[in-house]
């Protein structure tokens, strides 16, 4: 039996919403007439990722895009560290004009709200969603000659033996996401946790941990260094047509996965963030948008506004019970 939030989790992941930009496009004359002068000089685009990764790449096709759409530069400001908090305290210390917006992730809009202590701001009070941009699912990966062929495999052995096994994650959230995996699977494996990505690939080929979550690794299977056990999404990837979902592989309510979207400050004059809005759901259903994600294994993901907040309270709330019943350490 699946909760509500999952069923909607779901719906949102699956498809791309067909009715935003009509809603919106009612409330664009008298945005225009209210903020005619904007945008009237180049739009700062501050970008929780380091210069190069994934989602600064994506980051900036959005920019382009977007800079077409509105006619002035979409200048992308790189603000990577502290789970994306050093980009959030740049865009909240900035004139709430429309003139700098929050290109963050599931860590920035969620994740940091169920996990750190002392949150220096609150994802819900203090942004407005502009879209939801995009999904990447993750895997479970193992070492290419361990011994679990299969989810099946590796579930058999963690219930048999309870705290045997270990897993690696490469940031807080990821760490989540094996909580949950544990929680869900009905089994209990110990949670390493890494400083990145990279650190992780390391240790699965070192056999460190036996098994990881995460969105990493397509070379390394693809050369036959990593096996994936399964992939997070609703649908196998395209890339990888031989690797089931959790859903075939025996955990269906398994949806975990990395994604991006765009905010600014709360202050910002409603106008603007209806100008924004607009903007921003037509470059992110642009057809350079779309080739970027394929080219990834990402999906765009569905939704403006209003879906994005209410994805945003599913997220935090998930998020928080886990950590509570879990006992996971505030940072």
């Amino acid at each position: 039996m699946h909760h509500p939030t999952d069923l909607s989790r779901r719906r949102l992941l699956c498809s791309i919403a067909g009715g935003g930009l009509g809603s919106l496009a009612g409330t664009l004359p008298f945005a225009a007439r209210a903020q005619n002068n904007f945008p009237s000089r180049p739009i700062r685009m501050v970008v929780a990722f380091n210069p190069g990764s994934g989602s600064d790449t994506q980051a900036r096709v959005i920019a382009q895009v977007l800079s077409e759409s509105i006619g002035q530069p979409v200048v992308v400001d790189n603000k990577a560290g502290a789970n994306g908090i050093v980009a959030v305290q740049t865009v909240l210390n900035a004139p709430a004009d429309g003139y700098t917006v929050l290109f963050g992730s599931n860590s920035t809009f969620a994740i940091n709200a169920a996990l750190i202590r002392n949150m220096p701001y609150d994802p819900i009070a203090d942004f407005t969603p502009l879209s939801l941009i995009s999904s990447q699912y993750c895997m479970v990966l193992v070492p290419a000659d361990s011994p679990y062929k299969t989810m099946a495999d590796l579930i058999a052995d963690a219930r048999k033996r309870p705290g045997a096994l270990n897993n690696g994650a490469g940031s807080p959230g990821y760490n989540l996401w094996s909580t949950w995996l544990n929680e869900l699977a009905g089994i209990k494996t110990v949670n390493i946790q890494y400083k990145g990505a990279g650190e992780v690939v390391s240790a699965l080929l070192g056999k460190q941990v036996d098994y990881a979550v995460a969105v990493i690794g397509l070379e390394m299977i693809r050369s036959g260094k990593l096996r994936a056990l399964a992939v997070s999404g609703p649908k196998r990837m395209p890339s990888l047509p031989e690797v089931p979902t959790m859903a075939e592989a025996g955990v269906p309510e398994f949806q975990a996965f990395v994604w991006t979207a765009l905010g600014v400050s709360t202050k910002t004059p409603q106008p603007i963030v209806r100008q924004l809005e607009a903007a921003v759901l037509k470059a992110a259903r642009s057809q350079a948008s779309l080739d970027f994600l394929q080219k990834q294994d990402a999906s765009p993901m569905a939704g403006g506004p209003e879906q994005m907040r209410n994805f945003q309270r599913e997220e935090i709330q998930r998020w928080k019970r886990i950590v509570a019943a879990n006992g996971i350490e505030l940072q």
